[in-house]
């Protein structure tokens, strides 16, 4: 049975090597460290499909040592444990390093990692984890400070388009129409894994493969996002502040991202309520009632219709006139209150719920609805509310009008 494509099109050298310049290209580290044959331990973070397991296999390849590919998902200690004894045995006896790939390395628990340490540290192997997560939270620090962190991007439309144009030549008896392939390239969305399957689930559709033929391939786009990690929190956060910017068209892109990658609606109708009092408040009240029905209405109407109310809700909130007067006014409020003096509260305002404390001047001259005495007597009336050492501060200024 022949290799996936995806195994045939793997580069054997740096020079075949497309993507990640920053790390490969002349001067860059990885290339240094391969020219210099001292292989450090590292871990590889990035999305799928960008070069991590690659990069690994080219580095034991340039300097002949072993390449163990050990996996996060199915390995515990007890194997952990006997790919080093091997190593050092290989190390001991035969002069030879070891190189080990661990796959998917957040999923490794604690323990799991810890074990690799006392290897890392004597150099008995040399460690190269691969984690789409980011390493600052799903690898433990002793790890990291042994390691170098190399961060991969996504590739971009030119890198994968080579990719594609050699995956081509691994099939001259099909062709391939280049509406098809641009097809491949824009919705491998930077993963050349992707690309290299569509190409090949292609072939195997038709002889000719044509613009319906990827779509059939492709069926749909390849969106990376994980619901715990950065892209999840960067496209949130590119959403809020397209809203904020009152870009209703990039809100829409982004929120069809987020509905198209499955992530919980009722997550981004909260961050809406948030949003319609944090940002468009008092400018455009109806926008917090218009959220919290959005909110109300997803819960019960769920998927794939609520993406409709979604949209509605954002669109309105994107062009909706915004204001931050009762979010700084709080801030400023609180900031006050944690760092300065805790005044004392006016007499007047004060409470009088018995005798003694009316006698002790609580709720003297207190006006109980000042407006109403202005229209009924014509007369500004002036009563202070805040404490004496607050007086005549502003915390709530109006900026929309």
């Amino acid at each position: 049975m022949d290799k996936p494509l995806a195994d045939r099109l793997r580069p054997k050298t740096l020079k075949e090597f497309i993507g990640q310049k920053h790390l490969v290209d002349k001067g860059k580290p990885i290339r240094q460290m391969i020219e210099s044959g001292k292989i450090a331990s590292m871990i590889l973070w990035g999305p799928p499909g960008c070069g991590k397991t690659t990069i690994a296999r080219l580095i034991a390849n340039s300097i002949d040592a072993e390449f163990v590919l050990f996996s996060a998902v199915t390995s515990g200690v007890k194997e952990v444990r006997q790919v080093i004894a091997n190593a050092r045995q290989r190390k001991d006896f035969f002069k030879r390093d070891t190189i080990l790939f661990v796959d998917e390395i957040h999923r490794f628990s604690k323990s799991q990692q810890d074990a690799f340490l006392p290897a890392v540290e004597d150099g008995t192997i040399a460690l190269i984890g691969a984690t789409t997560e980011n390493p600052g939270f799903e690898v433990n620090a002793p790890l990291i400070s042994r390691s170098h962190v190399y961060v991969l991007k996504s590739l971009d439309e030119n890198d994968l388009q080579k990719i594609v144009k050699r995956a081509v030549k691994e099939y001259p008896d099909h062709k391939f129409d280049k509406s098809a392939l641009d097809h491949i390239v824009t919705f491998a969305n930077g993963d050349a894994r992707s690309a290299i399957n569509a190409i090949e689930l292609s072939t195997s559709i038709a002889p000719h493969v044509t613009l319906n033929v990827a779509e059939e391939a492709l069926q749909q786009k390849s969106i990376y996002y994980d619901k715990k990690g950065d892209f999840h929190y960067d496209t949130i956060s590119a959403f809020i502040k397209s809203m904020r910017g009152s870009e209703p068209d990039a809100t829409l892109h982004y929120l069809a991202r987020m509905i198209k990658a499955g992530e919980d609606p009722i997550f981004i109708a909260r961050r809406m309520v948030i949003f319609a009092s944090e940002d468009i408040g008092n400018a455009q009240p109806t926008a917090l009632v218009l959220a919290t029905s959005c909110m109300q209405a997803v819960h019960m109407v769920g998927m794939p219709e609520a993406q409709l109310i979604l949209a509605q809700t954002a669109s309105y909130l994107a062009t909706a006139k915004k204001s931050i007067a009762s979010t700084t006014g709080i801030m400023e409020a609180m900031h006050d209150i944690e760092t300065g003096q805790l005044g004392a509260i006016p007499m007047h305002l004060r409470n009088p719920s018995n005798k003694v404390m009316k006698q002790e001047g609580y709720g003297r001259g207190h006006i109980r609805y000042p407006w109403l005495e202005e229209k009924q007597t014509g007369k500004k009336v002036k009563q202070e509310y805040l404490p004496d050492n607050l007086k005549r501060k502003k915390y709530y200024r109006p900026d929309w009008k």
